[in-house]
Parts: C-alpha cells; sequence; structure tokens
C-alpha cells in the first residue's frame, strides 16, 4: 500500500519529534536505547515460554507490540524474534515503535506501511545519508548498521528525496541534522 505524500511528511516529522525529545543523536540508530528512553520493555522471544511463544508467533514472526496493565500500571512491550540476524532486529524494533509512535489501535495495511516506512526513515534519514555523502547501499548498510535489503530500499529513498525533494532543507530536516552534529562533524 502506497502512502500519501502528506502521510510520509507527518511520519517523518514524527521521527525527528521523538529523536528531539529522546536526545537521539548517534548513527546507528540504537533502538534499545529508544526503548528504554520511552519506558518501553523488549522481550525477546527466547524468554517466553513455549506456549505463549506460540502464541505470540501467530501475530508475527518477527515482533508484536503489545500494551499491557498489571497493578494499576500500564506500559508497551516490544516482544522480538532474537534468533533474527541483529539487523533484522533493529528494524522489527523500530517498525514496532512505529506503530506506537503512530497510536496504531489495529492491525491493518496502513498501519502496516506506515510502520515500515517509520521504521526506514528512522534507521536511515536521507538527510543523514546526504550529510554522510553515503554512496552505495553496501556503505548505507555498513554505516546505518542495515541489512543490505533494508540499505537498497533506503538508498532508494535517499535518491528520490534528492531528486524530488525541497532544494532547501525543510524546518525538520534542519532539526534532524542539528542533533547529529558534533565538534568533529557528523557522527
Amino acid at each position: 500500500m502506497y502512502l500519501t505524500n502528506q502521510q510520509y511528511e507527518i511520519i517523518k516529522k514524527k521521527v525527528v519529534e521523538l529523536f528531539q525529545f529522546l536526545n537521539i543523536h548517534r548513527i546507528p540508530i540504537d533502538c534499545f536505547e529508544v526503548c528504554r528512553k520511552m519506558g518501553i520493555q523488549l522481550v525477546p522471544y527466547s524468554s517466553l515460554p513455549e506456549k505463549k511463544l506460540q502464541a505470540i508467533k501467530k501475530f508475527s514472526q518477527d515482533g508484536v507490540s503489545l500494551l499491557w496493565e498489571e497493578n494499576g500500571k500500564s506500559g508497551w512491550k516490544i516482544f522480538y524474534n532474537d534468533t533474527m540476524p541483529s539487523q533484522r532486529i533493529r528494524f522489527t524494533i523500530m517498525h514496532e515503535i512505529g506503530h506506537i509512535v503512530l497510536d496504531h489501535t489495529e492491525h491493518s495495511e496502513l498501519a502496516e506501511s506506515e510502520a515500515n516506512f517509520f521504521a526506514r526513515y528512522a534507521l536511515a534519514p536521507p538527510p543523514l545519508v546526504g550529510q554522510l555523502e553515503i554512496e552505495d547501499y553496501v556503505e548505507l548498510s555498513t554505516t546505518f548498521d542495515l541489512s543490505l535489503q533494508c540499505a537498497f530500499y533506503a538508498m532508494k529513498a535517499y535518491l528520490k528525496w534528492l531528486k524530488y525533494g525541497s532544494a532547501d532543507l525543510l524546518d525538520y530536516e534542519v532539526n534532524l541534522l542539528s542533533l547529529f552534529q558534533f565538534k568533529g562533524g557528523c557522527v
């Protein structure tokens, strides 16, 4: 499912706002740090009893986010398949963070498309790819700790951003780049 330009822009702004709020300023983006700062509990599949694991895997082989309530307290848990490659785990966790940030309340094709875009943009924002002068998707994969498949799509997004994006950086893009500036340059 394709999103509208307006939907893409809303998601990009939400990613940048999240990074600003949590003071995220290093690449590769540490999804575990994002969860810790958001108060999201991460639960690896390997820690689950078999019956619970099978129930969760009916929803997803990769991961799922669930709102829980216990003893008057509530919060989010992200269950993730820790047998997957590390880059897949990172994408899955950021995808689930996307569901939470975007306030998805039910499973739908639209929600999945939005969460996938959220994860891809959060893990390799085109303005950062450009700032670092990444030349190909293999370098992008290494720099941003992405699978080659994810890096391929992130590079396509970067090239599209170069071709169709504004000649001047948008406000949220300037804000994003300012988060990742250090004395020695962009990191």
